[in-house]
């Protein structure tokens, strides 16, 4: 394919973003309210971080945190570390103090980079109540998957050596903001500290960092247990982003609304990477308010806005819609277990973008496995994820092993250059992600279709089982949203008196509807199997979901007070 390989000098992110600099000199790289920089503006400011980095001891293979939202700072920052050769470590911004600290113990991370307040939260307070105790043994994220610390799995340092005595490899923590407290260093205070290191001094450091050195380390709860850290290198990165703009078509000058929060592996790769290597101007958005999307799509003439369904659904649902200039939106990216085909058909009829696309992928293959191509029918974009990308192989296999034949659903296994190395120090675990003989277990149940693209019916974990019978969450919530009442649904199995199991369904209305639960429950027996009828409905305002868009099933399960006993 034309286009997807890196150019010279690309082999890494430093000279990725150095490359990017030369390039694209004077083109806006980042606009944050009213601070506008070039790219040649952004390069020095990440050479300006990375300076610093180096006066503070940081050195090749160290592993960096960074705990805060999509700003200016933390692109600097976070480009900044990796250019000294650190190993980036996002944490997500839902995490407590001592999910966090879980992370940062578990990677032994030399440098922190932290937000000041956010959404209310002093996130600098957090840490240190969750550290004055130690890290704590839960490290669960939002996503309701719990863990427990193994013991000896970071190796113990020297106490009392930074500013958290839970966290004692630690050695500073940075808040980007100007205000900090004493025992730790505002921004400021430490680019300041990189003014006495050469540029030249810069770039021997990240001349030292090759294409198979690791970039980052993201951690991800998985099929199972507690949450691990999936390490990917500098090459994976840049060769699975070239492939995803030239799919996607993003283009010089595209203006891009990263709604997509940084810490995720979508939001920082096809995000961040992405705009440094087309020359594309990046917007970043630290939370979702579908005003705030509208003005900036309107304002700063967006043209690329990734994100969830219900991000697109919002805006298109939004009564002052027809209020704001949302002509320059050209390119859309989305990706679900669910993508009802009337969003994909309004993208296209109501707001006019050219190229609505969808993809599947996972933090252990990089973020990106399969994209749908410009051109597809919306049946194949709304109904399916797309065909592996190139150089990745896809398939579909039984509880035996046995590779399934189109339209039987089985577990999804990746093979490519972009599956992780493993997970950070963990072996076992690792073996039971990846075969011997290189195929990621995903733990996604999917069907293939006979043009091989790939539709996502459910995580394996949460499929149930009705008198016998595999009902697939996803498959079932695909089919209520067709109901013209229906907003948003998610669908969980429930213990049955009869069956087994039977299914639940949480579902949003539409504004102004009243379809009740007997009628919608009447309705789904007229367009599905009785076993995957839900049995019980229940009406929410909203449902609930982590900051990457995954509605929290967990936390829906918790939910139920008492058992189902209706049949049918």
């Amino acid at each position: 394919m034309s286009g997807t390989e890196t150019s010279p000098g690309h082999g890494t992110i430093p000279g990725l973003v150095r490359a990017a600099a030369e390039r694209y000199g004077a083109r806006e790289a980042v606009v944050e309210g009213r601070t506008r920089i070039s790219y040649a503006e952004l390069g020095e400011r990440v050479e300006r971080a990375a300076a610093a980095c180096l006066a503070s001891g940081v050195e090749p293979g160290d592993r960096v945190g960074i705990w805060a939202p999509n700003t200016l700072d933390w692109i600097v920052s976070a480009l900044g570390a990796v250019t000294a050769g650190g190993v980036l470590v996002p944490l997500n911004t839902r995490f407590k103090g001592a999910e966090a600290a879980y992370v940062l113990e578990r990677t032994r991370a030399k440098l922190l980079f932290v937000t000041g307040t956010f959404l209310g939260t002093s996130y600098v307070a957090s840490l240190r109540r969750a550290t004055a105790e130690g890290p704590g043994e839960t490290a669960g994220a939002e996503s309701g998957e719990g863990g427990t610390s193994r013991p000896g799995a970071a190796r113990p340092g020297p106490a009392g050596r930074g500013p958290l005595p839970g966290l004692p490899h630690l050695r500073e923590v940075v808040v980007l903001a100007e205000d900090a407290p004493a025992d730790f260093s505002s921004w400021s205070r430490f680019l300041a500290r990189g003014e006495g290191v050469s540029q030249e001094a810069v770039r021997e450091r990240a001349a030292l960092i090759g294409p198979a050195s690791p970039s980052d380390i993201t951690f991800t709860s998985g099929t199972t247990g507690h949450p691990k850290g999936a390490v990917v290198t500098h090459e994976q990165t840049l060769r699975v982003y070239a492939v995803w703009s030239e799919i996607a078509g993003l283009e010089e000058g595209d203006r891009y609304l990263i709604v997509n929060p940084f810490f995720h592996t979508f939001g920082y790769k096809a995000g961040v990477i992405a705009c440094l290597m087309r020359g594309a101007t990046m917007i970043p958005q630290p939370v979702f308010s579908v005003e705030t999307a509208l003005a900036h799509i309107a304002t700063e003439r967006i043209s690329v806005l990734p994100g969830p369904p219900t991000l697109h659904q919002a805006i298109l649902d939004h009564p002052a819609r027809h209020k704001h200039d949302l002509s320059a939106l050209r390119l859309v990216v989305t990706g679900a277990a669910v993508v009802p085909l009337e969003l994909v058909e309004r993208l296209r009829a109501e707001l006019k973008v050219g190229t609505v696309l969808t993809a599947y992928g996972l933090t252990e293959a990089s973020g990106t496995v399969t994209m749908c191509r410009r051109g597809d029918p919306a049946e194949v974009i709304a109904g399916t994820s797309g065909r592996a990308i190139p150089e990745t192989e896809v398939c579909v296999v039984a509880s035996t092993g046995a590779v399934q034949p189109p339209g039987e659903p089985g577990e999804v296994l990746v093979r490519g250059y972009h599956v992780m190395s493993g997970y950070f120090e963990e072996p076992q675990e690792t073996a039971r992600a990846i075969t011997p003989d290189g195929w990621l277990r995903t733990g996604d149940v999917g069907v293939m279709d006979a043009d091989g693209n790939l539709r996502i019916t459910d995580r394996i974990k949460d499929m149930f089982i009705v008198g016998g019978f595999n009902a697939y969450p996803a498959e079932i919530e695909q089919l209520l949203v067709r109901h013209p009442d229906i907003a948003d649904v998610a669908v969980v199995g429930i213990p049955d008196t009869r069956l087994g199991e039977a299914g639940k369904a949480f579902a949003v209305r539409h504004k102004g509807a009243t379809v009740t639960a007997d009628e919608l429950i009447a309705w789904s027996r007229r367009e599905m199997a009785n076993y995957k009828v839900p049995r019980e409905v229940e009406f929410v305002s909203e449902l609930p979901r982590n900051a990457s868009g995954k509605v929290l099933k967990t936390r829906l399960r918790g939910t139920r007070t008492a058992p189902a006993g209706a049949g049918g």
